[in-house]
């Protein structure tokens, strides 16, 4: 469930030319130049695109993205899991985070890996659309314990199923209790009170809001609960969509606020990892972290015990606060794995409560999203974070899953990175994103 990439060659990670503009063409061919593409041997498949479906065969290869300990440990388990049911050895491989997501596109073209790790909504229906991905209708015939919210977020524009959710997770504002029972401080439900609460953690020596954006994407998940809490879920998910114009007031007021938040983060983000600013959560030097539920992957034992969040506040008490990000996390399979059987037997255990316990039961940092799981041994944190899931009015995906990739890597990241060193020419900075994006979109 890690959620880390670096920025480094962002640009090269998902869209075909063919589908781009010239800009983007151009960019891809840049990031080429520099060994960010397949062409360096950078992301290798196991699998063979060309064999055909196949049968009976004993082994099926894994393209995995979860590079980091915990969660590169908790998919060795679940696929020992499934060689234990079935017989079938599963060849696991691991690519840095960061390396499979810049290189997906080619990685998918080439001769990719039987079965891959990816991710539900647009990012799924995305490659499913260009004839990347295979249909796994199939498999959710034999699948249960997945509400209709799951199913629709893993099945394409052509009304067929391409995904298999395995754990999700929600974005919230993280803390350590022993920190706040120390200080006397209280949870803030508005955004007067947050505000109110940065200025005494300022005055007590502490970062009040940890802050990291040197790989990029940390800073949308701020973008994204901001518009929400100003503008509704709608709003958000049509601006992401292309359909709302980020010149508009609301866009504007969206950044205004973050720019009176700016003072309360912890600075120099564009030079801090999301691991750095965790860390300095863990070691108590900040008050508090927006970040998704695998911040816990920092933590460990006592501290892990002592970490506790809240949903981000109501700004605007028409629309409330009930709106959040919760991306989910799963598997699709290539368009010709060299043999389908074992791809799809796979998958089918992949999406079963006998995979979803094995997760369970080693990684605190996540909740699955199969409902038949035994969850009695989640920790109090993921069992609050299921309940906030469960209480959420509207759920989104996270904004680089939301809309395109192309306009997410190469237009958000910049943006925002743009604001967050000179937050006061936010009206030149809209006027900029608006423009490309009337070019990505009409693309």
């Amino acid at each position: 469930m890690s959620r880390p990439r670096s920025q480094a060659e962002y640009l090269a990670r998902l869209v075909p030319p063919s589908v781009a503009g010239l800009n983007r063409r151009s960019l891809l061919a840049g990031a080429a130049a520099t060994g960010a593409l397949l062409g360096t041997g950078a992301l290798a498949g196991c699998g063979d695109s060309d064999s055909g479906s196949g049968g009976d065969a004993k082994s099926v290869s894994l393209g995995s993205n979860q590079s980091d300990p915990k969660p590169k440990d908790v998919i060795a388990k679940v696929m020992d899991g499934f060689k234990t049911s079935s017989g079938v050895t599963v060849n696991v491989n691991t690519v840095d985070h960061n390396t499979f997501q810049e290189n997906i596109n080619n990685y998918l073209q080439g001769k990719p890996d039987d079965v891959f790790t990816w991710f539900a909504g647009y990012r799924m229906r995305f490659f499913a659309a260009k004839g990347l991905a295979g249909d796994l209708s199939d498999v959710w015939a034999k699948l249960d314990g997945y509400s209709d919210a799951f199913k629709k977020a893993s099945t394409g524009d052509d009304g067929k199923q391409y995904f298999v959710p395995a754990s999700y997770y929600p974005w919230a504002v993280f803390y350590r209790k022993s920190v706040w029972q120390q200080r006397g401080y209280q949870v803030p439900t508005t955004l007067d009170q947050l505000t109110t609460l940065g200025a005494q953690m300022k005055k007590d020596g502490l970062n009040p809001i940890a802050f990291a954006d040197k790989d990029g994407w940390p800073a949308m998940g701020t973008f994204d609960i901001l518009n929400l809490r100003i503008n509704g879920y709608q709003f958000h998910v049509d601006l992401m969509a292309g359909k709302e114009a980020w010149t508009s007031d609301k866009v504007k007021k969206v950044f205004d606020t973050w720019a009176g938040l700016l003072p309360l983060h912890q600075p120099d983000a564009l030079g801090r990892t999301w691991q750095e600013a965790a860390q300095s959560l863990q070691q108590k030097k900040s008050g508090m972290y927006l970040l998704g539920l695998f911040v816990g992957q920092q933590f460990s034992g006592a501290d892990l015990e002592d970490l506790d969040f809240f949903t981000f506040p109501e700004v605007d008490s028409t629309i409330g606060a009930k709106a959040l990000d919760a991306p989910i996390d799963g598997y699709m399979m290539a368009r010709k794995p060299k043999s389908k059987d074992a791809a799809t037997k796979l998958l089918t255990y992949l999406g079963s409560k006998d995979a979803a316990n094995v997760t369970v039961k080693n990684d605190p940092s996540t909740l699955v999203a199969n409902s038949g799981a035994d969850t009695a041994s989640y920790t109090a944190l993921q069992k609050k974070a299921a309940e906030l899931v469960g209480s959420a009015t509207e759920i989104a995906q996270f904004l680089d899953r939301d809309t395109r990739p192309d306009f997410a890597s190469t237009v958000m990241i910049p943006a925002l990175q743009q604001f967050i060193k000179n937050p006061k020419d936010i009206s030149g900075m809209l006027t900029s994103v608006e423009n490309q994006k009337k070019s990505i979109f009409t693309s």
